[in-house]
């Protein structure tokens, strides 16, 4: 099998974020001197440039920003799940975040669409908030 375009490299600090994504919590950095929260993960805050960051785990819960339905993408694995729907979240806590949409029929993505966090396979992505989301 070729190169996977899907998983991430860990290292020594991504690690933490990628063990607690396994089990299904999504961590997000918090800032001890400014109060801010932000994503992605830095060892730094990226508003006052404070080394004081703790992980926190995170609601799961955000909001649809925007979206691209991606009908080809020739990496593998990807040119097999296409199409697909590539998303930017507003995070409950305040970041962003890229991820994916999924268990969401095409037409019912809309602006401000209430999100939940799913991990399949030990990656983060979002389907509509709710107890039946309504699928492809």
């Amino acid at each position: 099998m070729g190169a996977r375009y899907d998983l991430p490299e860990t290292d020594a600090f991504t690690r933490t974020w990628w063990d607690a994504a396994a089990r299904g919590v999504l961590l997000l950095r918090h800032c001890g001197s400014c109060a801010q929260v932000h994503h992605y993960p830095r060892e730094f805050c990226p508003r006052c440039w404070s080394e004081d960051v703790s992980w926190h785990a995170a609601t799961g819960r955000a909001t649809l920003h925007t979206w691209s339905v991606v009908h080809r993408n020739d990496l593998p694995p990807f040119r097999d799940r296409t199409p697909y729907v590539a998303a930017v979240v507003d995070l409950a806590e305040g970041p962003r975040m890229m991820t994916e949409i999924v268990d969401c029929a095409r037409e019912d993505l809309r602006p401000g669409l209430d999100l939940e966090a799913v991990f399949p396979d030990g990656v983060p992505k979002f389907r509509p908030a709710g107890p039946s989301p309504r699928a492809e």
